[in-house]
């Protein structure tokens, strides 16, 4: 597939009158102007220097810098590096982009200034990258009687020294190229000199802002990237040319070198993730100048080892890495006195944190992609894993998602995306629902963004999805008949389950929002698919349906089960199907373990998770995408037992939105000891829970503003206000 993307432009174009525009905050009114080098060169991988010298007689206590480009960019003022991989990649809906607010007041002076801007123009499409087909940036600071703005005063050059790595390129999901710099074209420290003098007059873009192919710009919903500093490797080994060096977990990284050696030299960067089974993923290349030298490489990779190839004449001084990420902290933790269980959730929450930047991948390196099947495993992971600003991120996925409806009601992911559009029906109908937007408004206490979606949501559950003469929603293919990921078994059991679920989510916020007809509606059609489901699928031994002539399936009696269609008089006999069956995948494993905590069989679900996990943990520090170690080794949809583990083990989990109100009711099977840590909007819930016999000591500290419900003997609950108690459970 061509990785230029110029020649899609007029296409796009034509596709913005078809898709909603998306929910955000009223919009800035920009008086700068969109600048680039040269109308042409608009290809892939096209790396493009801006500066300007500014006169500031006296700096203002704030100045506010608004940066908005296509792709990502670097900024420095007066030589010192203020932003590093600034920007996010296009797509709050389709045809627009994001800005980036800055404070830049502390990095000004009296007197003359120097601001200089790098951008790296993807040029490309991806499944989470959506390119307006112009090498664009766009630069507005303003502060007391500062006044900076991108326009035909600034300079501007493409830089020479970059270009595309020779051999493969990056597959065809992600939007990045693979780097050379070859140092040999040297331009200077442009960003903090006069140099070069071939620098020239920027080019205004006929282009306003708001107007498309850049489209409206949103502002950045999501902090900028947490920078761990240039770090020393764990260990360094050689292997021929290659220095192999570890680091302490699979990470995101950029590589750094310092060198002595002859002009020409070709050094190749790659991790031991440059490759996932057949597809490329993001590698960099370094051609040496005369001298000792030192470089980083701009974009991320991940992984868990860097590999250096350097060839004969180059004498390597120093290696080290830089990890960045995602503004978070991993706050959470859980261990128990099961070593495998303790270390699933170590790797869980690792695996987590690797896949999330821009939005949350499904894995970091193959794909970079926000599919919602994904994400609706991963925001739960985030409430247990992770500090409250991963909250963020999950919010910017919501707003996308509807914002790239399509004007006949079909939603689909990944969005943001610029190559891919088909819908995944089963995966929609879990993302807006009670898995999805539910859960995210319940644990988060964010219901802000209800008001926004509720329409577009309403409008797919209802337009969109038809129900039969029954009343059961209609079977949809989509673009893709996608129930799992794995093998299609009873998927026409399933869809009514999901669907279910979905309207489950719906009716919440029509609640909310007094929207009482609509609820009454919902309601009816929800009691409707209950009672036909359990008339037509229920066989008196498991859930089957007709098209299913082979053995019942695990997936369709969990859904029945956690969406309460299934009742306890079916537990028994749905506890024989769990038994035997194992056709869930990595993705729907979450929902047999919950069900089977529903069911009140803790020792069941363990045994469960002991059978499977072993088979996607090995050496390294995350989990793999299946079963058996297939697919990428970083695929966080697979840490879904993060939910179960704190919130059933150890039995943490809210009862009014946001964790104001939450109860400990530890379901902790054959395990006699569990610490475990949740980190809330109003401080850390930490639980310790020593089991001896039937009964569990149990310490909990209760963060301020909130109150703990614990399960007491018949069937009592115990209220606990703020601070450290010691109850029996």
């Amino acid at each position: 597939m061509s990785r230029i993307f110029s020649t899609l432009l007029p296409a796009v174009v034509f596709l913005l009158a078809s898709f909603q525009s998306p929910a955000s905050s009223e919009e800035y009114s920009w008086r700068a102007k969109w600048i680039s080098k040269e109308p042409s060169r608009f290809v892939t991988n096209t790396w493009t220097a801006f500066r300007k010298k500014v006169e500031i007689s006296s700096v203002p206590s704030t100045v506010t810098a608004r940066i908005a480009v296509d792709s990502k960019y670097w900024l420095w003022i007066n030589g010192e590096m203020v932003v590093r991989e600034g920007g996010l990649k296009r797509g709050p809906a389709l045809g627009d982009g994001y800005y980036d607010k800055v404070e830049i007041a502390p990095y000004l002076k009296p007197g003359e200034n120097r601001i200089s801007v790098l951008v790296w123009y993807f040029g490309c499409a991806g499944f989470s990258h959506h390119s307006s087909g112009m090498a664009a940036m766009l630069f507005e600071a303003e502060g007391d009687g500062v006044h900076i703005l991108s326009d035909e005063t600034w300079e501007a050059s493409v830089l020479p020294s970059y270009k595309l790595a020779s051999g493969p390129q990056p597959n065809y999901r992600l939007p990045e190229s693979n780097v050379c710099y070859d140092a040999r074209k040297y331009s200077g420290d442009w960003y903090k000199s006069d140099n070069p003098k071939f620098m020239g007059r920027a080019l205004v873009l006929g282009v306003a802002p708001g107007q498309a192919p850049l489209g409206k710009l949103v502002e950045r919903p999501i902090p900028q990237w947490k920078d761990y500093g240039l770090k020393e490797y764990v260990s360094t080994t050689t292997r021929g040319d290659t220095l192999c060096c570890r680091m302490p977990y699979n990470c995101q990284m950029t590589p750094y070198f310092k060198i002595d050696a002859p002009a020409g030299l070709l050094i190749k960067l790659e991790t031991d993730h440059k490759k996932v089974d057949t597809e490329e993923c993001v590698r960099g290349e370094y051609i040496t100048k005369g001298g000792v030298q030192e470089y980083e490489f701009p974009a991320w990779m991940n992984g868990e080892v860097m590999y250096y190839i350097v060839p004969e004449g180059v004498k390597v001084l120093d290696v080290k890495y830089r990890e960045t990420g995602y503004d978070a902290s991993l706050s959470g933790s859980f261990e128990c006195d099961d070593e495998l269980l303790s270390e699933y959730w170590k790797k869980a929450q690792r695996t987590l944190y690797v896949c999330m930047r821009d939005t949350y991948y499904d894995c970091p390196d193959r794909e970079r992609a926000q599919w919602w099947g994904d994400e609706v495993n991963e925001l739960g992971e985030a409430f247990y894993a992770l500090s409250r600003s991963s909250d963020l991120l999950a919010r910017k996925g919501i707003l996308e998602l509807t914002a790239w409806q399509e004007q006949t009601g079909e939603m689909y992911a990944p969005v943001p995306c610029g190559n891919y559009f088909r819908e995944l029906p089963m995966q929609i109908l879990a993302s807006v629902g009670w898995y999805g937007f539910h859960n995210f408004y319940y644990y988060s206490g964010d219901s802000s963004f209800i008001a926004m979606v509720y329409s577009p949501v309403r409008k797919y559950l209802h337009e969109v999805w038809k129900l039969d003469s029954d009343g059961m929603p209609v079977y949809r293919t989509g673009g893709w008949d996608w129930p799992d990921a794995g093998e299609h078994r009873d998927r026409y059991a399933q869809l009514p389950l999901w669907y279910y679920l979905a309207l489950k989510g719906e009716l919440c916020f029509a609640n909310m929002l007094g929207k009482t007809q609509d609820a009454a509606e919902i309601s009816s059609i929800m009691n409707n698919i209950a009672d036909k489901f359990n008339e037509k699928f229920w066989n008196g031994t498991e859930y089957r349906s007709p098209q299913n002539t082979d053995v019942p399936d695990d997936r369709v009696q969990a859904l029945a089960v956690v969406s309460g269609i299934a009742g306890p008089d079916k537990y028994e006999a749905i506890k024989k199907v769990f038994a035997e069956r194992y056709y869930s995948t990595t993705y729907m494993f979450r929902y047999v373990l919950e069900a089977l905590f529903k069911m009140g069989e803790p020792e069941l679900a363990m045994d469960r998770m002991k059978k499977m996990y072993p088979t996607v943990m090995n050496d390294y520090s995350t989990l793999y995408e299946h079963w058996n170690f297939s697919g990428s080794s970083n695929h966080a949809w697979t840490g879904s037992g993060i939910i179960l583990l704190s919130g059933k083990v150890a039995g943490i989990e809210p009862t009014a939105p946001g964790f104001r109100r939450f109860r400990v009711a530890p379901q902790m099977g054959y395990l006699r000891h569990v610490n475990c840590t949740v980190d809330t909007n109003y401080g850390l819930i930490k639980v310790t829970l020593d089991r001896k016999g039937k009964r569990i000591n149990a310490s909990i500290t209760v963060p301020e503003g909130t109150t703990c419900e614990v399960p007491a003997s018949g069937g009592k609950t115990i209220l606990l206000s703020a601070g450290e108690h010691k109850v029996k459970i």
